[in-house]
């Protein structure tokens, strides 16, 4: 039965939760290895998008909200899967986009993912080690430069770690931020809704 666009839902996992959304938002989760491009292709999705399309970054919520190491049974799992339903719940398009290991994080995207109403899409960056020491070595953030070394990239990669379910759609380090930006608003009909008005 459904009270207020929800309806309560037992699933193995994650836990009991509510449907959320409605058939008109969409869902996006972008995940990969340190410096694959996750955060580049969230933002991009937004400016091309947006008002209306929130951003939820696990670094955000894990490193600046709560100051949490990235460890098994963390508190910001929650606060990404509470941020996120919020945000469907409230009208908005949602990018999730993180590392997020899917050990760790499996059991609450698929729960986040089957419990949408409206099209949910997951993406895998699937980029080289190498490439993904390439790639740091521009970032502009000096500060995150200083603090974070190869071998500490090194440390943090695992390659392939898909969902288990098999969700996923993988996209490889041959495709331009350009064209990630452009398949994934052309795949989850972001280009077919219209922004919230300025």
């Amino acid at each position: 039965m459904l009270t207020d666009r929800r309806a309560v839902v037992s699933r193995g996992g994650y836990g009991s939760r509510v449907i959320v959304g409605s058939e008109e938002t969409r869902l996006v989760v972008v995940r990969g290895n340190s410096a694959s491009g996750k955060s580049s292709v969230a933002a991009g999705i937004r400016d091309r998008f947006g008002r209306g399309l929130a951003l939820v970054g696990q670094d955000n919520l894990r490193r600046m909200v709560l100051r949490e190491r990235d460890v098994a049974g963390g508190k910001n799992i929650g606060l990404i899967d509470t941020v996120a339903r919020y945000s469907l719940d409230a009208g908005y398009h949602v990018v999730v986009e993180g590392i997020m290991y899917a050990d760790r994080y499996g059991p609450m995207l698929e729960d986040l993912v089957g419990e949408h109403r409206g099209v949910s899409r997951c993406y895998y960056l699937d980029v080289p080690l190498a490439e993904t020491f390439a790639r740091h070595a521009t970032k502009p953030d000096l500060d995150y430069l200083t603090q974070v070394t190869e071998q500490h990239l090194q440390g943090w990669y695992r390659e392939r770690d898909l969902l288990p379910s098999g969700i996923e759609t993988v996209i490889d380090a041959s495709s331009t931020l350009e064209g990630t930006v452009a398949r994934i608003v052309r795949e989850t009909g972001l280009d077919q809704v219209r922004p919230i008005d300025s």
